[in-house]
């Protein structure tokens, strides 16, 4: 590869998520001696050493023990583009694409910010390399490139991770219901990955005329589209995909599903154009002033902003909008609640619409301070957590 003489220490985009190019990394770390490799949200292990350091601002699975190595960056996620073209230039773009149709591949399911770092790279007379992939799907919309924007192409033939199939229990049952009372006929969705949105999906199956604009889609997407929930003349918008192979197989070549770029999906303006946007991201922790923590674990960064304040903001200009914050009231690991007085952590997104347990519903927005300590306090916290949250919200100043 002659990455090498691009830099002495050249930047390195590489798809992210579950579209890692394995190949192209492992050609990568043999090739050169120091670089910086830019992933989001890295959800396989990645070539780990001295010389190796991981840029992110969203730490997946496969950075997060390499703190020494780790540059974190926080920011939201629909800035980073804008980074590539400010202050951190890729000098080469590692890529995972479907094999080639009609002279174009497809970045499949990882569209995200790749779109921009090709464009900075090419600008900039970097090296944009491909790995074509029988089995990732080719997906329409930003996903799209032409062959003449790739430089060198790598042939594989390996199927794609999918994520561990999750279960969701009586908690999560019950988070899920009450956020599905905020969600009318004819709302817009954006909800994140695990056992709350899952089970948030599974409590809307009734509902008709729904849209999809989210940062990312999964399984329970398409068992809303199979259910008749979701408005056949209205496109299914994401930047990436996180699901299963039936799911895959599904946006193949599918027109009903459109891949964009991060600076138009994650874009608080362009949130806030789609009707009743429910924007349902999940914390770690909330305080008694409403904001949301869901990066920092003991003091340590676990993930990122990612999309959440994109869509909190963009959300809460919609029109019949909600910027809902799900979580359940009590962490039976460590035997804490996850309403705190306030945090420790520094904050994901703030000023939300509701907030929602296990418990209930806090409709915040537009509620005096006082009013929403007392809200979460009663309808979000566990209840043997609550003398304890009154006690603080008065020290506070929250409560008299």
């Amino acid at each position: 590869m002659r990455l090498a003489a691009l830099a002495a220490e050249p930047r390195v985009v590489a798809s992210g998520n579950l579209a890692s190019p394995a190949r192209l990394l492992t050609l990568l770390d043999g090739a050169v001696e120091r670089y910086r490799l830019f992933v989001l949200n890295a959800s396989s292990s990645l070539p780990e050493r001295d010389g190796v350091t991981f840029e992110t601002p969203f730490v997946g699975a496969g950075m997060r023990g390499a703190r020494g190595h780790l540059d974190y960056l926080p920011m939201r996620l629909s800035l980073v583009p804008h980074l590539f073209q400010r202050s951190r230039p890729p000098g080469c773009v590692l890529l995972h694409t479907s094999t080639i149709r009609a002279g174009r591949v497809s970045l499949g399911i990882e569209v995200n910010i790749l779109v921009a770092a090709i464009e900075q790279t090419r600008a900039r007379g970097g090296l944009v390399v491909a790995q074509l992939n029988p089995n990732m799907p080719y997906t329409l919309g930003d996903a799209e490139l032409d062959c003449e924007d790739i430089d060198v192409a790598v042939e594989v033939d390996e199927p794609l991770p999918e994520p561990r199939a999750r279960s969701f229990g009586a908690i999560e049952e019950a988070i899920g219901a009450n956020v599905a009372t905020l969600v009318d006929d004819g709302a817009t969705l954006q909800l994140g990955i695990g056992a709350i949105p899952d089970a948030t999906l599974a409590s809307i199956t009734d509902r008709r005329g729904l849209a999809v604009w989210s940062e990312m889609i999964s399984d329970g997407v398409l068992r809303l589209e199979r259910a008749g929930a979701l408005d056949p003349s209205r496109a299914i918008c994401a930047s990436f995909l996180f699901g299963s192979r039936e799911l895959y197989d599904w946006v193949d070549g599918n027109p009903r599903v459109r891949m964009l770029r991060t600076e138009v999906a994650n874009d608080p303006a362009v949130i806030a154009q789609q009707p009743g946007m429910v924007s349902v991201n999940a914390a770690l922790q909330v305080d008694l002033f409403a904001q949301a923590n869901a990066s920092w674990v003991n003091g340590r960064i676990h993930s990122g902003f990612g999309g959440q304040p994109d869509f909190t903001a963009g959300a809460l200009h919609s029109h019949g909008g909600h910027a809902v914050v799900a979580l359940s009231s009590w962490h039976e690991k460590s035997g804490t609640s996850t309403v705190v007085p306030l945090l420790a952590s520094p904050v994901t997104s703030f000023q939300h619409s509701a907030i929602v347990s296990e418990q209930g519903v806090a409709a915040i927005f537009g509620r005096s301070a006082h009013a929403q300590a007392e809200l979460l306090i009663e309808n979000v916290a566990a209840g043997r957590a609550r003398p304890g949250l009154r006690d603080a919200a008065r020290s506070l100043g929250l409560l008299t």
